[in-house]
């Protein structure tokens, strides 16, 4: 009784590929769940910081409101209450009667067709600031999530290597049917033998 050996038909190396695409799949998973995590704890580990902006240049205040550019501009910024408002042009006084705020926010509360166009804001405003720890997590989470970007090479070439067993299976398939001499299977050489 001879040999058999247990081939399985018609794969052609595609157990690789499915392979490939399925680690990728987990690969991306566990980077997706690392980015978050580590975004996370950053947020968790901000230093509130408070600072004040002083004389800040801005139009004078409309019934819409304007927004205090620095304090609104920072991570999770809150703006305290303005503590002086001078004129743009002569540098004088505005009494803070003269507006209204929300957040930072600043309305005018009395007519303002005397001041001119600038006028100057100070306040202290609130805001969650960087720290050694918040630079390594960022750093940390950025190379991570940056790993997507080699996915596509390594789908191509594991297609590649599909690709080439493919063609290996093909050249052995027809050296083995005894239509091109130098078939290494006995008995391979007549027509009809595969």
């Amino acid at each position: 009784m001879g040999k058999t050996f247990k081939q399985d038909k018609g794969i052609a190396g595609l157990t690789i590929l499915l392979s490939l695409i399925v680690m990728l799949f987990v690969i991306g998973l566990l980077v997706m769940i690392f980015t978050i995590m580590g975004s996370k704890m950053q947020d968790s580990t901000y230093d509130s910081t408070t600072l004040i902006s002083t004389n800040e240049t801005l139009a004078k205040p409309t019934t819409a409101g304007i927004t205090l550019a620095v304090g609104d501009a920072k991570r999770n910024g809150v703006c305290g209450a303005v503590t002086q408002i001078l004129n743009g042009t002569t540098f004088e006084n505005i009494a803070l009667g003269n507006i209204s705020q929300t957040g930072c926010v600043v309305k005018n509360a009395t007519s303002w067709a005397g001041y001119t166009a600038n006028v100057l804001y100070t306040y202290p405003y609130t805001y969650d600031a960087d720290n050694s720890a918040t630079d390594v997590m960022n750093d940390t989470t950025s190379s991570v999530a940056s790993v997507t970007e080699w996915f596509d090479i390594f789908i191509v070439i594991g297609a590649m290597v599909v690709l080439i067993l493919l063609t290996v299976v093909i050249i052995t398939a027809i050296r083995s049917s005894g239509m091109v001499a130098g078939g290494e299977q006995q008995g391979a050489n007549q027509v009809g033998t595969a």
